[in-house]
């Protein structure tokens, strides 16, 4: 073996093709040489000896790491005599390593590394080869040294030329495999890395790429599957076809197991008053759903804080981290509500305390509807400024027109209900109530000058003072004029005088009267037109019942129809005779000063004259007529 090592290391054919499996043959012989017999001048330990032994070199020849020969000759003996065989020492060699089958897995030692090939001592006659690629990183860089142990795939060997192939990733990977089937028999685990991003799911690196679905991936289900990459984790092995090269993966099951065991652990030591940690895991209108470690509970909106809370959202996010208190725990159901605020005293408690009624206190606008605003006082106390207490004056339709939300006032306590949580507050109330001033300044009976602010369908408002009016009503303008809009004698800006009539503090009234300013003339209006006196005027109006008759200005008398008399015919009209603005004479026949009503008759006036020319023809007539006995002495 010696001499066909040397012979083929000094023949120029295999020094020409450095390159070809036969070269490469020869320089793995040059290392099973020195297995057997040592690095240089090392004595055989059969024969007489080595005249010559010969001796090798390392090199590099055009930058390249080669091997060449010095010496190609081995001498045994000198003399001829007992030498030992080229044939016996091959076989002596060939005993020395062990039997090795193509496809089986083994473990070598890396004698030495080239620019192409990595050099493993399986124990096999020759040295084995392996690609360096095999070896490199993502960064190109060499991930091996001489000396370091591997496991490798022995793919196949070339006895002719005597060169072992092998392939550390393919031994990685049948190790990998038989390492899968163990951990699936076994129900075991498997750490992989999660390396990319795939459809339906992720692709992580077991040794092999692997499949993780994506509703395998947690137990709730993950938006941003991303965030994953580059991770590394534990799975089960859901199945796996080693033909096709294909393994599924899951950690939701690895997670409900660790869930389930944690979940049986908090069951047994819940208990209501006791505080325990979580997660938020679903947020709804009414509340958030907190993860316990296996067991949800409930934190209700209205347990959130004792302060006001619009949604839940704005208070957490789903994974937020959340201390609770356990305020109620239904073994049975397996139900459990949970409580935030609680972990901190009710401000409540002390609240009459800390905000007496009467007192001043300053607090921020967080909400306002159509009858008044919220007040936060601090945090879990709040306060109602009621419309109606915004404003002594103004009448104020919607609070937004003078508060908004963030805004920060002062009011004054008016009333606290603890038991219902309520707060009164005013607004008006810093400043003395005006209706107090005017009340004092303008007593009943007190005649007053202002303008006029604005004319409706039932009177005029008059300017009082600063945010109060007066209002003259329609009917408190003239004792005797008809009006039907003040408009007709009124106008916007126009100054007047009246009398103030009534005022109401609290309802906020201040009633006035211009009518007031006289005297009224329906009081006296039986000794102007006492009944039985004739009066005359000008038809104002003329209804189905009768005539009204302008007896002076403001002041109308009623000639009921069945008062208006004369002949005009069976079955006509008497009131067809008159006309609006003519003038007639009538009697009075009744006068009710207190219902403003005055009757007149017509057709009595007209029966009294009749009656009065008859008495007074009778009286003309009684005078001329002669007397008997001044007939007698005529004749």
């Amino acid at each position: 073996m010696l001499n066909f090592i040397a012979r083929n290391a000094s023949n120029s054919k295999y020094k020409r093709k450095k390159h070809c499996k036969a070269y490469h043959n020869l320089l793995l012989h040059k290392h099973y040489l020195f297995h057997l017999l040592g690095f240089f001048e090392a004595e055989l330990f059969i024969g007489k000896g080595v005249k010559n032994i010969m001796t090798m070199k390392e090199g590099i020849e055009n930058g390249r790491e080669g091997f060449y020969t010095q010496s190609a000759m081995i001498k045994i003996g000198d003399d001829g005599g007992d030498e030992v065989g080229q044939e016996n020492l091959e076989d002596l060699y060939e005993k020395s390593f062990q039997t090795f089958q193509e496809g089986e897995v083994v473990r070598g030692k890396v004698v030495h590394i080239t620019d192409d090939y990595v050099v493993v001592d399986i124990g096999y006659k020759s040295e084995g080869i392996i690609p360096t690629s095999e070896f490199r990183d993502e960064r190109g860089a060499l991930t091996v040294r001489v000396g370091d142990e591997v496991d490798v795939l022995l793919e196949y060997h070339d006895d002719e030329e005597g060169v072992v192939y092998l392939s550390k990733e393919k031994a990685a990977k049948i190790k990998v495999w038989e390492e899968i089937s163990r951990i699936y028999e076994e129900d075991g685990i498997i750490e992989g890395r999660v390396v990319a991003k795939v459809k339906g799911g992720l692709s992580v690196d077991i040794g092999i790429p692997a499949f993780l679905p994506g509703s395998q991936v947690d137990i709730r289900p993950v938006k941003d599957l991303d965030a994953l990459v580059g991770k590394t984790m534990t799975f089960k092995i859901l199945k796996y076809n080693r033909r096709r090269r294909n393994v599924v993966l899951s950690r939701r099951v690895i997670l409900e197991k660790e869930r389930e065991a944690r979940r049986a652990e908090i069951l047994a030591k819940l208990e209501e008053g006791k505080v325990v940690s979580g997660v938020v895991k679903n947020i709804t209108d009414y509340g958030v759903f907190v993860d316990l470690g296996g067991v949800d509970g409930l934190l209700h909106i209205t347990d959130m804080s004792w302060g006001r809370v619009g949604h839940p959202s704005e208070m957490f996010k789903i994974g937020d981290p959340i201390t609770v208190k356990v305020l109620h725990y239904d073994r049975e159901n397996e139900r459990v509500s949970l409580g935030l605020k609680q972990l901190e005293p009710d401000p409540w408690d002390n609240v009459d305390q800390k905000y007496p009624e009467g007192s001043r206190v300053k607090g921020r606008v967080v909400s306002i509807a159509d009858y008044g605003a919220f007040i936060e006082l601090e945090k879990g106390v709040e306060g109602l400024i009621h419309v109606s207490e915004m404003s002594w004056t103004e009448k104020i339709r919607h609070p937004s027109k003078i508060l908004n939300v963030g805004d920060v006032v002062e009011a004054v306590v008016l009333s606290i209900d603890k038991d219902r949580r309520r707060i009164s507050l005013g607004l008006k109330q810093l400043e003395p109530n005006p209706w107090d001033i005017v009340a004092e300044r303008y007593p009943v009976g007190t005649i007053i000058e202002g303008k006029i602010k604005n004319i409706t369908d039932f009177g005029v408002f008059v300017g009082i003072a600063e945010g109060i009016d007066g209002l003259i009503h329609i009917s408190d303008i003239s004792w005797t004029k008809r009006i039907k809009h003040p408009s007709e004698v009124f106008q916007k800006g126009q100054t007047v005088r009246a009398k103030v009539l009534y005022i109401d503090k609290n309802e906020k009234k201040f009633s006035l009267g211009i009518k007031q300013l006289e005297p009224d003339p329906w009081e006296t209006i039986g000794d102007r037109y006492p009944v039985g006196s004739v009066v005359s005027g000008t038809i104002s109006n003329i209804t189905d019942f009768g005539l009204f008759v302008e007896i002076e200005e403001g002041i109308e008398g009623l000639v009921h129809v069945s008062e208006v008399g004369g002949d005009h015919g069976q079955g006509s009209n008497p009131l067809q005779a008159y006309q609006v603005g003519q003038k007639v004479e009538a009697k009075v026949i009744n006068v009710a000063p207190q219902e403003r009503k005055i009757g007149l008759s017509i057709k009595r006036l007209m029966e009294d004259r009749e009656r009065e020319e008859i008495e007074s023809f009778r009286a003309s007539q009684k005078d001329e007529l002669p007397k008997l006995g001044d007939l007698i002495q005529q004749k």
